[in-house]
């Protein structure tokens, strides 16, 4: 039986946001950041958040420690009604953390990965992953005892029936390496941003990019900021153009929120153009409150902000 329409398996971890700061970190100085925030971090969380926002069923595995910023991540993903039953919690880990620094339209990000390095394949299990219309995977990177094996993992998920998507997001060490020749065969919707799959490609711009991979990859949605987003959709790069918000408070989040409105319509079973106008109102409506998650309270706060900041309806 089918109890969650999306499976969610990533990294958790807490935000401390450090936002109007006097300059930037020199080592021996001190600075001063004028406003302070502490909240649920992670790309995964954000969009497993928004995600149930949107009204559809989710669950999250991922693994935490046993601390105080553990009760953050799990309290706060239960007040957005995400299923926390199968988040592990670790007696020798602790909880992730990142140090957000605001700047303007763009931010420097130090992370303590703790509990989420040490996720394994294994924990996915089949029992579990029945119970999922469909997997969502972000942030592999940071998921190093994840990593090794991403490909049993969604081929996995594919044998179960289940559709698939995933985010990569950064990697740290730059290395970039994922099979993508193995993988992307078991990924219904690849989700980068721009900068994220010229490295994965090893490619200079994205048609460069897209002919090395066309040949085994299914849906490609590549995120590329205020110019919006591009779909590959196995014959052609169809271009969709972002909603800009004039009074942005900040952009944390923004791709992840951008995933939630993607995959809410995707797996509805809407036409992937849909999915990606979908993506980018989400994305913009991301940046009409402080942090990931603010702006996505309930489906009617959506349709309301939607409505009334970008003219859009949901």
């Amino acid at each position: 039986m089918k109890i969650f329409d999306v499976l969610v398996i990533g990294e958790l971890n807490v935000d401390i946001i450090l936002d109007k700061i006097q300059g930037f970190p020199v080592i021996g100085k001190e600075i001063i950041s004028n406003q302070m925030n502490v909240t649920l971090g992670s790309s995964s969380a954000i969009f497993a958040s928004n995600l149930s926002s949107f009204d559809n069923k989710v669950a999250f595995l991922g693994k935490i420690g046993k601390d105080n910023f553990a009760q953050i991540v799990t309290k706060s993903l239960e007040q957005k009604n995400v299923n926390t039953d199968y988040i592990i919690k670790s007696e020798k880990y602790k909880t992730g953390l990142t140090i957000v620094m605001n700047y303007n339209m763009d931010r420097a990000n130090v992370t303590y990965p703790g509990a989420m390095e040490h996720l394994k394949e294994s924990e996915a299990t089949p029992a579990l992953l029945k119970k999922a219309k469909h997997l969502h995977l972000s942030s592999v990177f940071l998921q190093t005892g994840l990593l090794p094996h991403i490909v049993q993992l969604f081929k996995k998920a594919k044998d179960l029936g289940l559709t698939t998507s995933m985010d990569p997001q950064w990697d740290p060490s730059e290395q970039w390496a994922l099979n993508l020749p193995e993988l992307l065969p078991y990924i219904d919707v690849f989700m980068p941003n721009k900068e994220e799959f010229k490295h994965l490609t090893k490619s200079e711009n994205l048609q460069t990019g897209l002919a090395k991979v066309k040949s085994y990859a299914k849906n490609i949605v590549i995120k590329d900021g205020e110019n919006g987003a591009h779909l590959w959709n196995g014959k052609e790069l169809i271009s969709k153009p972002a909603l800009l918000n004039a009074n942005v408070v900040d952009c944390i989040g923004a791709g992840d929120s951008f995933d939630a409105g993607f995959i809410s319509e995707y797996i509805k079973g809407s036409n992937l153009e849909r999915c990606v106008e979908i993506g980018n109102l989400s994305g913009a409506i991301n940046t009409t409150a402080s942090g990931g998650t603010t702006a996505f309270e309930n489906l009617s706060q959506i349709k309301k902000i939607a409505k009334e900041k970008f003219s859009h309806q949901i």
